[in-house]
């Protein structure tokens, strides 16, 4: 089947590939064997023409998935497009060929974001292979876009990212509680990203061009704490040389934001309740009250109805700030969000490096799955970052993964069950019988590790709550305290 040299095919759903050789038999030749199999192939004699045709396509809303382009080319060597297309059409990814491949050449073509290089003639097995790298890409870059747009769109951030329903539903909150002086309440663990979400909430408020001024309740001493949320004058204290102005006033029109509140004295707990109530305080060794117009928004890695219960939290404050509750989930509970999250790091970090990554091997990508990230997405993060200043090639590889990561324990509820000793007692069954009781040790594992909540064990599980429901029931776990089992 031969190719149209001067018309790109829409099919839906068929990957469209640009061939990019200024010797036309060699262009045909490889468009008739892509069309065999199954691609839909343009053809361009000139980089100037490529550029053309793929500036038409993105306009049409129908990008190329991949170019394949020759390196030797009169006037616009492949190089040259390489280097265009990367930064004019970042979601095509770029295949080299060429008929005299030298090291020097290979390594240029990948520094500058080739997805591979192939010597002509191009042995089918390795096309074939090099094209399926180059749709993943390709296809991972459009997601990428496609998020990003969407969250520029709703929250003009480009750092929050995530597509589980629950992040989905706090960007919604977000949305709706942002335009009001409502204080918002986050909790969540340690590096769960609450720093982002108090930020977008300030960016989509009327407040967005005055302060956001965030402070760590937890990383300052409580005698220094008061001056740093309320300034002092003068003498107030030894070392007070000078006046110094507070958070609350720095913040004055616009939102501030009180991480890790629950480490918050009694007496400072009381002084933020008035505060929260009055919008007015005084700075430390003045009388003179001052008065604010901020908007607050509160964070805490502990349970705070816990700290009321144990007289560790005032209860009148504790009702005053949990007015709109954001629960931020953990990252391990997830999963989906992981590759997204790896992605947008390793993208963010090769930038600030100077370096060009095509993204990560299948197996790393897994890898990083299946950790249970106990820093959350602050350490995933991190686990990027170092990933990225260590590979020595454009794809992340388990090798270029911390060892913990590699060598951690899978996620409980997804860890075999059974033991040498069971193992050694084991006597022939049905399968469907044997697999039984494993089954039914990893659910209640699971069930006991979310609090035997269903939708929550469903989620980790990784199936719906109906399957959840009607498995409990086949193994016998629906006996179990029904009032637990209620969630």
């Amino acid at each position: 089947m031969a190719s149209d040299p001067n018309r790109t095919q829409h099919s839906t759903g068929t990957p469209r590939i640009l061939i990019i050789d200024d010797d036309a038999i060699a262009a045909g030749s490889l468009a008739d064997y892509l069309a065999e199999e199954n691609y839909e192939p343009t053809t361009a004699f000139s980089g100037s023409e490529a550029l053309q045709l793929l500036a038409r396509n993105d306009a049409a809303g129908t990008p190329f998935a991949v170019a394949l382009c020759d390196v030797a080319m009169p006037t616009m060597n492949g190089h040259e497009v390489l280097r265009r297309v990367n930064k004019e059409h970042p979601s095509t990814a770029v295949l080299m060929l060429t008929g005299y491949g030298t090291i020097e050449s290979a390594v240029e073509a990948v520094r500058l974001g080739a997805v591979d290089y192939l010597t002509k003639p191009v042995v089918d097995s390795e096309l074939k292979l090099a094209l399926e790298r180059g749709l993943r890409q390709h296809t991972l870059l459009s997601e990428n876009r496609q998020l990003k747009k969407r969250l520029d769109d709703r929250f003009g951030l480009d750092a929050i990212v995530g597509t589980d329903h629950r992040m989905l539903k706090i960007y919604e909150l977000i949305e709706s509680v942002a335009p009001s002086k409502t204080t918002v309440l986050m909790t969540g663990e340690s590096g769960v990203g609450k720093s982002l979400i108090a930020n977008a909430i300030h960016q989509r408020s009327p407040r967005r061009n005055k302060a956001f001024i965030q402070l760590s309740c937890g990383s300052i001493p409580e005698t220094l704490l008061e001056s740093e949320l309320f300034g002092h004058v003068k003498g107030a204290f030894t070392g007070a040389h000078v006046d110094k102005i507070g958070r609350f006033l720095a913040a004055d029109g616009g939102t501030i934001f009180l991480d890790e509140i629950n480490s918050a004295s009694a007496g400072m707990q009381l002084k933020l309740l008035r505060v929260l109530q009055e919008r007015r305080f005084e700075p430390v060794g003045s009388s003179q009250t001052t008065e604010v117009d901020v908007r607050v928004v509160l964070a805490t890695n502990k349970p705070l109805e816990d700290l009321v219960a144990r007289g560790e939290f005032r209860q009148d404050l504790y009702y005053r700030i949990n007015v709109v509750t954001v629960e931020l989930p953990p990252l391990r509970e997830r999963i989906s969000d992981i590759p997204s999250l790896a992605e947008h790091f390793l993208k963010k970090h090769s930038g600030n490096l100077g370096r060009t990554f095509v993204g990560f091997s299948a197996d790393a990508m897994d890898v990083l799955r299946r950790y249970t990230y106990p820093g959350n997405v602050r350490e995933l993060e991190n686990i990027v970052e170092r990933a990225a200043v260590l590979a020595k090639s454009p794809t992340i590889g388990i090798m270029d993964l911390p060892e913990q990561v590699v060598g951690g324990k899978p996620r409980p509820a997804l860890a075999l069950v059974g033991s040498a000793d069971e193992e050694a007692g084991w006597s022939p069954m049905p399968l469907e019988e044997a697999l039984r009781e494993p089954e039914r040790k990893i659910l209640l594992r699971a069930l006991k590790a979310n609090g035997w909540n269903r939708q929550k064990t469903a989620e980790v599980l990784q199936i719906n709550r109906t399957t959840l429901y009607k498995k409990m029931k086949l193994l016998g776990i629906e006996g179990a305290d029904d009032e637990r089992l209620a969630g």
